[in-house]
């Protein structure tokens, strides 16, 4: 009886223990979507200033302040050739 016992509470345990690790995972997805949609967003403004006829120099420090805290490197976690 005692290892039927010990048996289902092991079980038990590991399901929670999944259950938390899977909600973790979820947690951390939606901040990493989040991010991205930060990104994206800057993104879109950055092509919006350089359509207004704006200088690149411009356009580049709104999209840094935009980014600042979110991407990695100074170019929106982006960098294309100029």
């Amino acid at each position: 009886m005692k290892n039927w016992i010990l048996f289902f509470t092991g079980i038990a345990a590991a399901a929670i223990f999944s259950m938390a690790f899977a909600a973790q995972l979820d947690k951390a997805a939606m901040e990493d979507i989040a991010r991205h949609r930060v990104m994206a967003t800057a993104h879109e403004n950055a092509a919006k200033c350089l359509e207004a006829g704006k200088p690149h120099d411009i356009c580049g420090k709104q999209l840094q302040v935009e980014c600042k805290g979110i991407a990695i490197g100074k170019f929106c976690g982006m960098k294309h050739q100029h």
